[in-house]
């Protein structure tokens, strides 16, 4: 069936039944997530791959990538031997990575720290707001009466974000009127995501224009969808491997060949790491960062596998279930990154059993984004540190279902350096 929605009919399935709860963001329904299948659409996901999201546009702003990974590593290490939190410091760290990405040749210094902590608590409440089920989805009509609050804490929410992205878009738009930014002036510095959209904006296109409006949409998308959802894929992934030791030990021993203990991982090693890729696909099969694809709603009546889907239903895709069968997976509930080994997990939306990303016309556009940093994040924790329980204290993990999937107890673990350079973690 998801073959027949994802593929065989997916011009059809193509559109989205947009949630009540988007509808009071500031741009709901107008980014790349929620924008009805159409020229907006296409527009907007050829500036998210081509622009922003493709790997050359991504290998341009490693060096914010690099720095923020870097100052987790360091922090780390000052809290070596002592008991942390590894999703809250996971989802910082993406948080970070993320805007550094967006606007980090822009906000910089304290003025981007504050901006952090402001965004670690927004998109926090957005993500949680987003998860929980609304009574105004399943009877539209009572919508008007918002009887759970929804769409009032969701106007107040994304309201901070709002002031937040015109706070730094303004700084952005200062700053190209006294650099004269993409002018023949032979300026050669790193270009941030705000500085390509912005540019973008203004080099227009009459038929269909990238908006003031769609950049801080794209940019809600990229902070939003981006931090819960990586972040979440890199706890699953070291409770799996504290739960299963010799796993974390494999990784650690394919990171000292090819990396070795003096020296700190940097992201052309991730491609010489086939163990590690392994071990992030089969943390995406288990623990599914949308365990049901955001919904698709057919533009006309269609049916699929003998089913009547009438126009404008909610379809969802239960992928959770499906990287679960156990007429498709071999011990699915264990986990074996060796399933994977030799290439196989194909995650570009061409395996039906296997959708991490989605498939389709809609497949994540930050698909690429999301695997640099998962496996550079995984990488740098595992390489530079050992990882143990407290004393006393038992690994479970079980999950907390919401629209990301999370762990329901935190992973409290404790870092010990492992490099023989002390160096590596200045």
């Amino acid at each position: 069936m998801a073959r027949e929605v994802l593929k065989d009919q997916d011009v059809t399935f193509a559109n989205r039944d947009v949630p009540v709860v988007v509808t009071a963001m500031e741009y709901g329904g107008r980014d790349i997530v929620f924008t009805p299948y159409g020229a907006e659409w296409r527009m907007l996901r050829k500036v998210c791959v081509r622009d922003m999201l493709g790997h050359a546009n991504l290998d341009a702003v490693y060096s914010y990538r690099r720095q923020e990974i870097h100052n987790t590593i360091k922090y780390l290490y000052s809290r070596k031997d002592s008991p942390v939190n590894v999703g809250e410091v996971m989802f910082l760290n993406v948080l970070n990575v993320i805007t550094n990405m967006l606007w980090g040749g822009t906000i910089q210094g304290k003025e981007r720290t504050n901006i952090g902590a402001e965004f670690m608590q927004v998109v926090a409440e957005v993500t949680k707001l987003l998860g929980k089920p609304n009574v105004s989805d399943f009877f539209p009509w009572l919508a008007w009466l918002d009887l759970q609050g929804a769409k009032k804490q969701m106007k107040v929410v994304t309201s901070k974000l709002e002031n937040i992205f015109d706070k730094i878009i303004d700084q952005r738009t200062r700053i190209d009127g006294q650099k004269g930014i993409g002018s023949s002036n032979g300026n050669t510095e790193s270009k941030d995501f705000l500085q390509v959209l912005l540019r973008l904006k203004d080099a227009g296109d009459a038929k269909t224009p990238l908006t003031m409006d769609h950049v801080k949409a794209l940019l809600m998308d990229m902070v939003v969808g981006g931090t819960e959802t990586a972040s979440s894929t890199v706890e699953f992934a070291m409770a799996e491997m504290m739960n299963k030791p010799e796993i974390m030990k494999k990784v650690q021993t394919e990171l000292e060949n090819v990396v070795g203990k003096n020296a700190i991982v940097e992201e052309f090693h991730i491609q010489k790491l086939p163990y590690l890729y392994a071990v992030m696909k089969e943390v995406l099969r288990l623990h599914p960062v949308l365990p049901l694809m955001v919904n698709h709603s057919p533009s006309v009546s269609s049916v699929v596998a003998n089913y009547r889907i009438p126009k404008g239903a909610q379809v969802f895709v239960n992928v959770w279930a499906i990287h679960r069968d156990p007429s498709i997976w071999q011990s699915p509930l264990e986990f074996l990154p060796e399933r994977f080994l030799n290439g196989k997990g194909d995650y570009s939306g061409n395996d039906f059993n296997y959708l991490p990303f989605g498939s389709g016309r809609r497949i994540c556009a930050g698909m690429a984004m999301a695997e640099k940093m998962v496996l550079f994040s995984l990488a740098s924790l595992l390489h530079s540190f050992n990882w143990t329980l407290p004393a006393g204290e038992k690994l479970e993990i079980s999950e907390k279902f919401g629209i990301v999937l999370k762990k329901k107890t935190p992973l409290i673990a404790i870092p010990t350096p492992r490099l023989t350079d002390p160096a590596c973690y200045e």
